[in-house]
């Protein structure tokens, strides 16, 4: 499948979850089962341009990618969860979203000293989520170079973040506007 063809099945959702806003949803391409397929095809190459050699999935949807990815490539897989999903003691990052806050955890045996991890996610907004999820990560010992999302919406900016954090930012496919 054509990249074009692989964004022809995510569905754009007009306002929401509040007016002005095009929502993409990936739910559409997910369950596409050939376009799903050359997705996480073209996103494993990416993920083996890195040189990583674990990936990491942010909840929920960075889960559904970056598991398929791991498997493609017999890599493993790392969980960054919502706060009291972990069945064992955590590190946990706070940070901020456009009103409020929230907070991710990591198991930190999960991610080895010095391994090299990509963080992997459905979409590339702000870059809040993908910036605390990095830095979660290096707490736990893991070296964080790359990000792979299945969107960017780069006039959100989230990219610009990444990058002005020394992080190298891939996508599949972009959208502008937001």
């Amino acid at each position: 499948m054509t990249l074009d063809e692989i964004k022809a099945l995510v569905r754009t959702v007009p306002d929401f979850p509040k007016p002005g806003i095009l929502f993409r949803d990936v739910t559409t391409l997910v369950g596409h089962g050939p376009g799903f397929s050359a997705a996480v095809d073209l996103m494993a190459e990416r993920v083996k341009a890195s040189g990583a050699d674990v990936i990491a999935g942010v909840e929920a949807r960075g889960f559904i990618f970056g598991a398929a990815i791991a498997a493609r490539l017999d890599l493993g897989f790392v969980s960054i969860r919502k706060p009291g999903k972990l069945p064992v003691p955590v590190i946990a990052i706070d940070y901020a979203l456009e009103y409020g806050t929230d907070t991710l955890e990591v198991d930190p045996e999960a991610v080895g000293e010095g391994h090299k991890v990509i963080l992997v996610d459905d979409l590339l907004a702000t870059g809040g989520t993908a910036l605390a999820a990095i830095e979660l990560l290096r707490r736990a010992g893991a070296t964080v170079e790359h990000t792979l999302f299945a969107i960017d919406l780069p006039d959100l900016g989230g990219g610009d973040r990444l990058r002005s954090a020394g992080i190298t930012v891939h996508a599949l496919l972009d959208y502008p506007g937001h």
